[in-house]
């Protein structure tokens, strides 16, 4: 029940923004209390699930990393408030917390998917994958905001077709696909940013230097 919770509160944090500007109410002081809703939703609900589920059981280790995952939370909101006016809109730096939060809540509900061999293990992936979650907030890899829809305007049809085809697979195994979905985002965050980017870079480098004689 947490986990879908914390789904939710996904969901929601996806529409308020758009709500609000819509009914011309947005406001600093509703920007700044969004920032502490988020903070709950996903920085104190997924470290203390995972406490619950898990991270009881390595005792100061996982008081830790708990706070670590609340503490890497606050700092990413932060971060975000400061740079939101500097930082291209096509990327986030760092995972977005709803990401990171639902993250740590599809991995709690697909853990029933997990073969038997990995049973056992089970609470160490819990513990690493809350871990890596507070980790990849705060660092530098680049993920898609989705924020800006020049693809989506130029490939409407394509863009409709593929949407249609993603909310049936997860229409029929919810948490399969949505686990699925979720691996993909995070996976490409650190492709992008560490195998694309810098062959982009050198790419145009060697574009803009001056041909040898």
């Amino acid at each position: 029940a947490a986990c879908f919770a914390i789904l939710l509160s996904a969901v929601m944090d996806g529409l308020d923004g758009k709500v609000a500007r819509l009914t011309n109410t947005a406001s600093e002081f509703g920007i700044q209390y969004d920032s502490l809703a988020d903070l709950v939703a996903f920085g104190v609900a997924p470290a203390f699930t995972s406490w619950m589920w898990v991270l009881e059981g390595y005792g100061k280790l996982g008081i830790g990393v708990a706070f670590l995952y609340v503490a890497c939370t606050a700092l990413r909101l932060a971060r975000f408030n400061v740079c939101v006016t500097t930082v291209s809109k096509k990327f986030f730096v760092g995972l977005p917390c709803p990401a990171a939060g639902c993250a740590v809540a599809m991995f709690i509900l697909f853990s029933s998917y997990l073969p038997s061999w990995l049973e056992a293990r089970t609470p160490f992936l819990g513990l690493v994958v809350t871990f890596v979650m507070a980790l990849l907030m705060v660092s530098r890899v680049r993920y898609f905001s989705f924020k800006e829809y020049g693809f989506l305007k130029t490939h409407a049809f394509s863009s409709m077709i593929s949407a249609l085809l993603v909310f049936v697979l997860i229409l029929s195994q919810p948490v399969v696909f949505g686990f699925l979905l979720g691996a993909i985002y995070l996976l490409s965050g650190p492709i992008y940013t560490y195998i694309i980017l810098p062959r982009r870079n050198r790419q145009l480098l060697r574009a803009l230097s001056p041909q040898s004689d």
